[in-house]
C-alpha cells in the first residue's frame, strides 16, 4: 500500500510524559474525518515502516544468498601449483602447472592444462618439451556421483530454500499483521465502551439538573434529587474507568506504528478509530471467503513450506542412495606442446586414469539413506496433520462468525427493545406516574446490553481477523 502524505500529520512524534499530560483531559468524542484514524491506513503504515515486516523481508535475502552460495559450486575454477628449489648454485627444479576446470551439472569436469617443468634433479615423468606440455581433456564419475552429486544436490535444495523463505516471509508479516489488527479492533472496542459511558453521563447529568428544577418547584422529592446525584456519580465513575482503558488501548495501538529509519511514533491522542470498520472489515481482511476451495489450502504457505521441505528430503535420498555405489573416476586429457595446431591432439598422446574404491560395509552411507527416509516419513505426517488442523481451524472459526453474527442481531434488537421501555419509562415519570428508581434500572440494563453489543460486534472482528490469519491474507 502507498501512503499519502498527508496521512503523516495524522500521526506525531510525542515524548511520554507529555502524552500523559495531554490525555488527562477529558476525551471528547470527535465527528471530524481528519480525526479519524482508519483501519486501512493504519495497515498502511505497518505493513511499509514496521520493523518486524522489514526483518520478515530479510529472509527472501537470505534465501537468495543461499541459492547464490550454491551456484559458485558451478564456477570455473583457475588453479596454478608453482614449486621452485635451487641449493649450493643448483637448481634442483623449477616446475608450473596451471589448470582452468568448469565444472558441469552431472560428474563431469572439463580441463585445460599447462605445464612447464625443469631443473637438473626432476623427475623423469615430470619432464616436458622446452614450450611446456598442453593438455585438454575431461574426468567423470561412472558410478558414485554421476546422477546426482553434492553440488547438484545442494543447488536444488537452495532453489526450493529461497521458496521456503519467501513462505517464511509471508507467514512472519502475516502474523505482524493480525496482532496489529487484533490492537486496532481493541482500542475500537474501548472507544464505543467509552462513547456509551460518556453519552449516559451527559444523559444523568440533565436528569440531575431536570430533577432538581422540579423539586425546587415542589414537583419531586428531595429523595430523587439523591437517586439521581448517585446515578450520575456511577456514571461519570464509569467513564473514567472507560476513559483509562481506552488510553491504554491507544498506547498498545502505538507499537505498531512506525516512520522511515525505525522512528517509532506515539500515536495523537486526538485520533479516534473509524466507528464504520465493522461494515469494512472484509474488504480490508480478506476475510469474505465462505466457501474455502482445495486450492486455497494447497496454496497455503505452511502446506507449501513443508511440501518444499519434501523436495528437499528427496534430493537428499536421492544423493544418499547413489552414495552406495562405488566410486569409479576416470580422466582422459589429450597432450600437445603446440596449441595452436589442434590437429595436434590425438589419441597417440594422451594421459589417462581411473580410481576405484568403495567401503566394504558402507555403514554410514545406509545410515544416511535410513535417516533421510526418517526424515520423509516425518515430514508426511506433518504435512497430513497440518492439512487437517487448517480445514478444522478454517471451519471452527466459520461457525463462530456466522454465531457472532447471530448473536450480533439479537442483542442489537435486545438494545432497540431496551431504549424504547427507557423512552417510556422517562415519559411516565414526566406524568408523575414512574419512579425515577424505575429509570436508573431500566438504563442500566440498556447499558450492560450496548455493552454486550459492542463485545460481540468486537468477537465478529476478531474472529475474522483470526479468519484472514488463518488463510495468510491479511498481506495482500
Amino acid at each position: 500500500m502507498i501512503l499519502k502524505d498527508n496521512y503523516i500529520i495524522k500521526l506525531k512524534i510525542l515524548p511520554l510524559l507529555s502524552l500523559l499530560f495531554c490525555v488527562n483531559t477529558n476525551i471528547q468524542a470527535q465527528t471530524i474525518d481528519d480525526k479519524v484514524f482508519t483501519l486501512e491506513e493504519y495497515l498502511g503504515y505497518v505493513k511499509q515502516f514496521h520493523p518486524i515486516v522489514k526483518q520478515a523481508q530479510l529472509l527472501s535475502s537470505e534465501g537468495e544468498i543461499k541459492l547464490l552460495k550454491a551456484r559458485g559450486a558451478f564456477d570455473p575454477k583457475i588453479e596454478v601449483d608453482y614449486n621452485k628449489k635451487e641449493f649450493t648454485g643448483t637448481e634442483y627444479y623449477d616446475k608450473l602447472n596451471a589448470a582452468f576446470k568448469i565444472p558441469t551439472w552431472y560428474g563431469i569436469e572439463l580441463k585445460a592444462n599447462y605445464e612447464n617443468n625443469e631443473g637438473y634433479y626432476l623427475n623423469p615423468e615430470s619432464k616436458v618439451p622446452d614450450d611446456g606440455l598442453y593438455s585438454a581433456g575431461v574426468s567423470m564419475s561412472l558410478a558414485k556421483g554421476f546422477l546426482a552429486n553434492e553440488r547438484m544436490a545442494t543447488l536444488k535444495q537452495a532453489k526450493l530454500y529461497r521458496d521456503i523463505s519467501l513462505n517464511k516471509q509471508s507467514l512472519a508479516v502475516n502474523e505482524v499483521l493480525y496482532n496489529a489488527v487484533e490492537t486496532y479492533f481493541n482500542w475500537l472496542k474501548y472507544y464505543q465502551e467509552y462513547k456509551v459511558y460518556a453519552d449516559y453521563q451527559t444523559n444523568a447529568d440533565e436528569r440531575l439538573k431536570n430533577v432538581i428544577t422540579s423539586f425546587e418547584a415542589g414537583d419531586k422529592p428531595a429523595v430523587d434529587t439523591l437517586e439521581a446525584s448517585i446515578n450520575y456519580k456511577n456514571r461519570a465513575l464509569d467513564v473514567e474507568k472507560s476513559r483509562i482503558k481506552y488510553i491504554k488501548s491507544q498506547l498498545e495501538l502505538s507499537n505498531f506504528l512506525w516512520l522511515e529509519n525505525n522512528t517509532p511514533v506515539e500515536l495523537d491522542y486526538s485520533l479516534i478509530p473509524d466507528v464504520n470498520s465493522p461494515f469494512l472489515a472484509d474488504k480490508v481482511l480478506n476475510s469474505s471467503l465462505l466457501e474455502v476451495s482445495d486450492d486455497v489450502l494447497e496454496n497455503h504457505p505452511k502446506i507449501q513450506s513443508l511440501a518444499l521441505k519434501r523436495q528437499q528430503l528427496v534430493f537428499e535420498k536421492r544423493l544418499n542412495t547413489n552414495n552406495l555405489l562405488p566410486k569409479i573416476d576416470l580422466q582422459y586429457n589429450f597432450l600437445t606442446s603446440d596449441y595452436e595446431n589442434l590437429n595436434s591432439l590425438n589419441t597417440q598422446n594422451y594421459k589417462a586414469g581411473l580410481n576405484i574404491s568403495m567401503p566394504l560395509f558402507l555403514r554410514k552411507e545406509r545410515a544416511d539413506l535410513k535417516l533421510t527416509k526418517l526424515k520423509l516419513q516425518d515430514v508426511d505426517f506433518n504435512l497430513s496433520s497440518t492439512k487437517v488442523s487448517l480445514l478444522n481451524k478454517i471451519n471452527a472459526v466459520q461457525q463462530e462468525i456466522e454465531s457472532y453474527e447471530k448473536q450480533s442481531t439479537i442483542i442489537q434488537n435486545l438494545v432497540n427493545d431496551y431504549k424504547q421501555l427507557v423512552v417510556a419509562e422517562e415519559k411516565k415519570f414526566e406524568l408523575g406516574e414512574g419512579s425515577l428508581f424505575l429509570i436508573n434500572y431500566r438504563e442500566a440494563k440498556l447499558i450492560e446490553t450496548e455493552l454486550k453489543n459492542i463485545e460481540v460486534t468486537n468477537k465478529v472482528l476478531l474472529t475474522k481477523a483470526m479468519f484472514a490469519q488463518i488463510l495468510n491474507t491479511l498481506e495482500y
